[in-house]
């Protein structure tokens, strides 16, 4: 997930630092993504360029949670949506924008996404921009070569990788180093194909400071059988993966040195780095005995919103208009790997990725649990000992005492 800013957003950034004309608009925009920098700088310098109410400035180096408390936010932002931005949706600080164009354009599987950490009365303050699915990224000359097809149920996945292990390749590459890569990856996958991850949290918020193992729902209960098969991968991983990274996982797999690695799109561009015709393709990791139940774990890469308090929100919308328009939108989808939010979105066209076109037209996703459990938790160290040797039992019983403390402190 490395990258920087090229030449095209350093000029569009120098751009952003000149004397604005008369009557010309100044606002902010916040994007982190470092991989996406040069794309959107490129955006930006186009924008500009062809109006001139509005100018675009970027900042990609603020800290937005510290500009929302002292009341500096950025007037737009296309930021990763998640549950540490929806408190900010759930106390009114984005603006409403119901009646934008694209509002009533997108997937409502999609929008669901967004409410599913949030909503704040009367407001769809939230525009998906893009998903990114994340799912077991395998190599296809391998699994040609083996005579192996792509496994619909778990103990299909099983014998895909004791037959790996017999031929003396190794089925998964683990990077138990990067804790964060459990976490997106065996984690989500687990509980994901196992349990509706969504319900799972609502009816955790509903038990509050009741959550244990007498409860309706608990990690102890419900997450158990999940993490017991979570853990069982590791008699398919390499034997070194406690102390593999991610940066040596990518490059593993464009080696040939396993014939699956449990990571989203991002790993792809990694890998093409150094293996540019790589055989790579991509399915989702099944965890039930019926195919029907197997489901892609999707993330809100990009969304777009306005803060209540910025001074120029009526700017910010051309900007947001201009980003919104299907062929900015629908090449950056395609060109980073990602699938779209409108209705009538392409298909993603790399062959990489086109394999859950098909989970993602039926709404066949789910949100990563990871992405559900607040960061007082710290969930990817847990997820990490679990992987390493510690006790499933006890660990799921240590985060059902976290959730009761943060909630008896909510």
């Amino acid at each position: 997930m490395l990258g920087g800013l090229g030449a095209a957003g350093a000029t569009a950034l120098l751009a952003g630092c000149s004397s604005p004309g008369a009557g010309r608009t100044d606002i902010t925009f916040y994007m982190t993504k470092t991989e996406v920098l040069e794309h959107f700088g490129e955006l930006i310098a186009e924008f500009n360029s062809s109006q001139s109410n509005v100018r675009v400035i970027l900042d990609s180096t603020s800290n937005i949670a510290a500009n929302f408390v002292r009341g500096n936010p950025p007037d737009i932002a296309c930021f990763t949506y998640n549950l540490e931005m929806a408190r900010f949706m759930e106390r009114g600080a984005l603006s409403d924008l119901s009646d934008v164009r694209i509002a009533s354009e997108i997937r409502p599987e999609v929008q669901e996404l967004v409410d599913q950490y949030a909503t704040y009365p009367g407001r769809t303050s939230v525009i998906p921009w893009s998903v990114t699915a994340a799912s077991v990224i395998y190599n296809q000359q391998i699994f040609e070569e083996q005579g192996l097809a792509v496994p619909q149920t778990w103990s299909e996945f099983t014998e895909v990788c004791e037959a790996l292990t017999a031929a003396g390749i190794t089925p998964i590459y683990g990077t138990y180093r990067d804790p964060w890569t459990l976490a997106q990856g065996h984690f989500d996958y687990t509980t994901g194909g196992s349990l509706d991850v969504a319900a799972f949290f609502d009816a955790m918020h509903e038990e509050g400071t009741q959550v244990g193992i007498d409860s309706s729902v608990s990690f102890q209960q419900d997450f158990r059988e999940p993490m017991e098969r979570m853990v069982q991968l590791n008699e398919w991983s390499n034997q070194n993966a406690a102390s593999r990274g991610y940066g040596e996982g990518n490059f593993a797999m464009g080696e040939g040195e396993a014939a699956m690695y449990m990571q989203g799109p991002w790993a792809l561009t990694e890998i093409e780095k150094t293996a540019p015709d790589a055989p790579l393709g991509n399915f989702p990791l099944p965890m039930t005995e019926d195919p029907n139940d197997t489901r892609v774990r999707v993330n809100l890469d990009l969304a777009l919103w306005i803060p209540e308090a910025s001074p120029n929100k009526e700017a910010a919308r051309e900007f947001l208009d201009f980003l919104t328009q299907p062929e900015v939108q629908d090449t950056y989808n395609q060109q980073f790997l990602a699938f779209g939010t409108r209705r009538d979105a392409p298909p993603q066209q790399d062959d990489r990725i086109a394999e859950l076109q098909t989970y993602y037209d039926e709404g066949r996703f789910y949100q990563g649990a990871s992405k559900a459990i607040p960061l007082t938790i710290p969930a990817e160290g847990y997820i990490q000992a679990m992987m390493t040797g510690s006790s499933v039992e006890g660990t799921l019983r240590t985060m059902d005492n976290d959730w009761r403390r943060l909630a008896l402190r909510s």
